[in-house]
């Protein structure tokens, strides 16, 4: 391990111990401290690989206060990792403030790959994988929830939240008021777990499916939404769009967009919107 002093951004399994980085358990055994999200939760894992190195506790409701003791350890010349109780530090979890302020204070923060339920439910969903935002949890009040939904309504991306299990069957309500019945979703639960389950279909269908079987009402949850399709909503005929792509070959889409709405009796702004959709 690099013996800089610095602070280390220590992914951890999501379920399988056994996917946990050579390099990880390395960093976890050579630092002089290691600030935990839970740190008897962390203990289980750092005794089941033998990693009996210092550990402090860091989350959501003491990570202001401590940020200022343990950038006074790097500055004594500690080194220090940051784990969650899963996954990639940061992302859904504590540590935005403490890399932050660590930064500012001139330290390095060297950042690990490894486990993080978001991408590695989308690598195995069969949705589009090229363009994605990651949303964390929907909010838990439900005008809040259907706000954030709304604001995401139109976005091509494919959407990816993590949910609760006591919320799922609201969040997947949300959605299909939302984003509507027919929009395609999968659902990811306890990923890398020996219950590891996918479902996919309409987001009707999906909520039918957890709605009768309360098992898929348990675990760590990932929910991933096709991206919203201007050619779904607003009815863009297949011609339509091979005209318009093979007019930007050789025009400005914006020019393409309004010739080919000409040919087809479309509105412009519609071909020029799905266009811009296609990365035209």
């Amino acid at each position: 391990m690099d013996q800089m002093v610095a602070l280390y951004i220590v992914p951890t399994p999501i379920g399988n111990f056994g996917d946990i980085s050579a390099r990880a358990l390395e960093v976890l055994q050579q630092v002089d401290l290691i600030a935990c999200e839970d740190t008897r939760h962390s203990g289980k894992l750092l005794s089941h690989f033998g990693i009996e190195t210092r550990k402090t506790a860091l989350h959501d409701h003491n990570e202001r206060d401590r940020v200022q003791w343990i950038v006074e350890q790097l500055d004594a010349g500690k080194s220090i990792a940051l784990i969650s109780d899963a996954g990639t530090p940061l992302i859904s979890d504590p540590g935005y403030h403490l890399v932050n302020y660590v930064r500012k204070a001139g330290h390095r923060v060297v950042p690990l790959p490894g486990a993080c339920a978001a991408i590695t439910a989308l690598s195995a969903s069969g949705l589009p994988s090229d363009r994605f935002s990651f949303e964390g949890f929907l909010p838990s009040k439900e005008k809040a929830r259907i706000d954030k939904l709304e604001f995401l309504k139109e976005d091509p991306r494919t959407l990816i939240f993590y949910e609760s299990p006591h919320r799922i069957l609201y969040s997947l309500a949300a959605i299909i008021e939302v984003l509507g019945a027919d929009r395609q979703i999968v659902m990811a639960r306890e990923v890398t777990k020996i219950f590891e389950t996918f479902l996919s279909g309409t987001a009707a269908e999906v909520l039918a499916i957890v709605e009768a079987d309360k098992n898929q009402q348990k675990g760590e949850i990932v929910i991933m939404c096709h991206g919203f399709s201007l050619s779904d909503e607003e009815g863009v005929p297949a011609v339509a769009v091979t005209t318009l792509k093979l007019l930007c070959e050789e025009l400005p889409l914006k020019k393409a967009a309004a010739i080919a709405a000409q040919i087809h009796g479309l509105k412009k702004n519609a071909l020029y919107k799905y266009g811009l959709e296609l990365d035209l």
